[in-house]
């Protein structure tokens, strides 16, 4: 059987420290590997040497599929002109999120700076109208392709550049955590569209966490401390697992914290409604938040929860048309966005994709409490809390690394973290253990359910309710934009 990559006693550098030690692994032709591992295993490193952008310190690392493509007579210089790697966030020449702040995806924008979703698929994929339609239709993007890519949701963005991947046509698809911030629903057609591509010939390698991974990866690699921790077939290394207990999906047993009786309304939303080029976003949402409330925020990808929250944090301008009342005071009545924000922790994923500030990953918690994106002066206190908390989720080690070279899990992680360094009275966090492995899923939720304070609100958004802290004990579930449970 032809080899598609060779690693051989490979040790791969990464901004100059060692990210994989002696690190052998061949991926046979017909072969479907799922790469996994914890968070900062170098799930996504590996992927980046397939693509042939880290020094190889020893060892060698051979992609015979492009050699058989150059003596088929193609011209291919590098691994990565014939290798597609879709991972959450899109930097290209087509759109960074450098030249873009926040709060534009919720306002206008000029028509230079504007990327409608159609003209995104369109670019450097050849593609004809018809095959971005179909692309797009199969994806659940249909209606949508005349949006701004900026406007997208976290789960529709990502669907957006997997179809983006596949009318590329590209001779190897890397898909890295392509289920991370989907639906169920959207997570099984995703599944389903990729089984389908690689029954027709596509070699695809996903990296994804262990819980759910599909049926159609015939092997597994899973990688730990610098190196394989397993390499083999899927089938024997679900055996495996299983003789070792599936701990990834077993959390442990706390008493949730007593709610205040008769508290203050922290969030007040009155028949609250939100438009955008004549599609409704929000209809007539009625919702009250009393201090010290633990709420779970559900619904499916494309339901409204991410407009929901903008309102909540001052960063949507329809929250001046609605009837939003925050601590008290209706917004509007004179307010800057600062003093909203002073009261509010937030970690998203699409904050997580505008954090582009070359600061250390301390530094970068430590941005948690002055509600920016840029560095500040912090105090002796300030410093002696980011370190407790570093120390505390394990990642001390982490603190003077670039933000910009830790793995995904890693990052989100860190903004994790600085979402709590201010211990604010509204603790909202939007779907924040994607790319957690589960030891860290597990320390998240009991620091949560033992460290907030009683007068401390919660909106905790997931698309997977195991992550549910277990002093969560209320649900918002909306969909089309409407409540459709609250209780």
């Amino acid at each position: 059987m032809a080899s598609l990559v060779c690693l051989d006693h490979a040790t791969i550098l990464r901004g100059g420290e060692i990210a994989l030690r002696d690190f052998s692994w061949t991926v046979q032709e017909g072969e479907t590997w799922a790469i996994t591992g914890p968070t900062g295993s170098g799930k996504t490193t590996l992927a980046e040497v397939l693509l042939g952008r880290h020094h190889v310190a020893s060892g060698t690392v051979r992609w015979p599929f492009v050699e058989r493509l150059r003596a088929a007579g193609r011209s291919v210089a590098w691994p990565s002109e014939v290798t597609h790697h879709v991972t959450f966030r899109e930097e290209s020449h087509l759109f960074s999120y450098t030249r873009h702040y926040y709060q534009q995806r919720f306002n206008f924008i000029e028509a230079q700076d504007d990327l409608t979703l159609a003209e995104f698929l369109r670019s450097g994929t050849g593609a004809a109208d018809e095959e971005i339609g179909a692309a797009a239709t199969q994806l659940g993007l249909g209606e949508l392709l005349g949006l701004s890519l900026i406007k997208l949701s976290n789960g529709q963005t990502r669907r957006a550049r997997i179809a983006r991947a596949l009318l590329s046509k590209p001779e190897l698809l890397i898909l890295d955590e392509p289920f991370m911030g989907l639906d169920t629903s959207s997570r099984e057609d995703v599944i389903a569209i990729v089984g389908e591509l690689i029954r027709e010939g596509t070699r695809v390698l996903l990296i994804t966490q262990s819980p759910g991974i599909p049926e159609w990866v015939t092997h597994v690699l899973e990688l730990d401390r610098l190196t394989a921790r397993w390499h083999g077939p899927h089938q024997q290394w679900r055996l495996r697992s299983e003789e070792w207990g599936v701990r990834r999906s077993t959390f442990p047993s706390h008493s949730p914290l007593p709610t205040p009786h008769s508290s203050q309304p922290v969030v007040e939303l009155r028949n609250v409604n939100v438009s955008h080029g004549g599609r409704r976003i929000l209809r007539d949402i009625s919702w009250t938040v009393r201090a010290g409330e633990r709420w779970a925020v559900l619904g499916p990808n494309g339901s409204g929860k991410t407009t929901l929250l903008s309102l909540l944090c001052g960063d949507h301008p329809q929250a001046y048309s609605n009837d939003v009342r925050l601590f008290g005071r209706r917004r509007g009545s004179g307010e800057s966005i600062w003093e909203i924000k002073r009261n509010i922790g937030l970690v998203s994923p699409e904050l997580h994709l505008y954090f582009t500030e070359p600061l250390t990953a301390a530094r970068t918690a430590a941005t948690g409490f002055f509600d920016v994106l840029a560095w500040r002066p912090t105090t002796a206190e300030q410093d002696a809390i980011v370190a407790e908390l570093f120390d505390h989720f394990g990642i001390t080690g982490l603190a003077e690394r670039p933000f910009a070279r830790l793995s995904t899990g890693e990052q989100r992680l860190v903004l994790f973290i600085r979402a709590l360094v201010k211990a604010p009275p509204l603790l909202i966090l939007d779907e924040p253990f994607q790319a957690f492995d589960a030891a860290t899923i597990e320390r998240g939720r009991k620091w949560l359910d033992r460290r907030l304070c009683p007068d401390q609100t919660l909106l905790f958004v997931t698309h997977e309710p195991s992550e549910l802290p277990r002093s969560v004990d209320r649900r918002l579930r909306l969909e089309d934009g409407r409540v459709v449970e609250l209780a």
